[in-house]
């Protein structure tokens, strides 16, 4: 869909400004009702600061999505698994960031009512002596308001990840890897003329993809590019997420530049899933880290820090997942660095440094910069387990 943005009249504004008054972001006095109007503009940039989405003030397929989520409030509605398509909304989120807080497993809190928040649901149910049937009604709602937190200690979902990569080992042999090229397609994303040349991020993200490929795949990864070099189609987050999920993915890298109107912005950031509650992907976020520390102490870059964010790729994937944002195309420093082939390789092999730091245990890690990825591709040449 094209974004809907200030200027805009018709039905569909009218909906987003319903939506907005129902949130208390928007009085509705302002402008006409099918006006998309500064009001308007400034309640949707809230409304996207509040969610962990692009700030943009424009309502994009995205938003859309999470503002027909947020009309629903825990308790207002029964929640049960429904099938083809399941129920998506806050109630869902809140119900299960509410069971992860007593320790249940709901894998990540993405906003859906699936077959494993159901499972968990049920064993609380039965836990409490309710009916297990995995639908949350009013019963359901008082046992859940009359109970604390089951688990002390520790983040129910960080042990759950750690003991996972614990588990697998720290050799980087026959794990899977997505590797997720931004935009592409009839959509370039950032694009600079410089002279005769014409600089996109789409095929800036798509070089980095393929070298990043070359390198894991020589450290005995079985590695997936969401994309060619060349699609016919731009591919949405969401089939990305999907695609991802459907591949088995053990992690997920989304590579991308930035832009931004101000020439003088710079530097590299990583995002992971988070939410306003706290909410998070541990394993999301020491990845995010580790790959943002590893390019920082490799390139020089300005640390523009990691971030939580509840976009759809973040949010829908089954592994943990980071998104990367390699510069900025619009900086006249970032943009000398991205052109140059040298400075692409050096953050392939931070990145690749980062990802089997990721598979160290906590307690054997190394410093950052200090993994020689050339080491790596040796050590797997010749036959030698980490």
């Amino acid at each position: 869909m094209r974004p809907i943005r200030r200027g805009d009249h018709g039905p569909a504004v009218r909906e987003i400004r319903g939506l907005l008054v129902g949130l208390d972001l928007l009085d509705g006095q302002p402008g006409g009702a099918d006006e998309f109007d500064q009001a308007t503009e400034q309640a949707v940039r809230v409304f996207q600061q509040n969610r962990g989405l692009s700030v943009d003030g424009r309502v994009g397929a995205e938003t859309w999505r999470a503002l027909e989520a947020a009309r629903w409030r825990l308790g207002a509605r029964t929640l049960y698994h429904a099938v083809p398509e399941p129920l998506r909304g806050e109630d869902v989120r809140a119900l299960q960031e509410r069971l992860l807080e007593m320790g249940y497993n709901v894998g990540y809190a993405d906003s859906i009512y699936g077959a494993r928040s159901a499972r968990a649901l049920a064993q609380f149910q039965r836990e409490v002596g309710l009916v297990p049937d995995g639908t949350c009604g009013p019963q359901t709602m008082n046992a859940l308001r009359r109970l604390g937190r089951k688990v002390v200690g520790g983040r129910p979902q960080w042990l759950r990840e750690a003991d996972a990569f614990r588990q697998s080992g720290p050799d980087l042999v026959g794990k899977v890897i997505v590797i997720d090229p931004g935009h592409g397609g009839a959509d370039p994303g950032v694009v600079v003329p410089e002279g005769a040349l014409r600089w996109t991020e789409a095929d800036l993200a798509y070089d980095l993809a393929s070298r990043l490929e070359g390198r894991l795949a020589a450290a005995g990864m079985r590695v997936h590019l969401t994309r060619g070099p060349a699609p016919a189609a731009a591919l949405p987050d969401m089939a990305r997420a999907q695609l991802a999920n459907e591949l088995g993915g053990d992690l997920l890298i989304s590579l991308h530049v930035d832009g931004h109107p101000n020439p003088d912005a710079d530097g590299v950031a990583a995002y992971h899933y988070g939410t306003g509650s706290g909410v998070t992907s541990t394993a999301g976020e020491r990845l995010a880290g580790l790959v943002l520390r590893e390019i920082v102490a490799r390139t020089g870059m300005r640390d523009c820090h990691t971030h939580a964010k509840t976009w759809e790729l973040l949010r829908l994937t089954r592994m943990p997942a980071v998104r990367v944002d390699v510069g900025y195309l619009t900086s006249p420093l970032d943009r000398a660095r991205l052109i140059d082939p040298r400075f692409r390789d050096r953050t392939v092999d931070a990145i690749v440094a980062a990802v089997q730091r990721m598979y160290f245990p906590v307690e054997r890690d190394v410093p950052t910069g200090s993994i020689d990825v050339r080491e790596l591709r040796a050590a797997l040449a010749a036959g030698v387990v980490t």
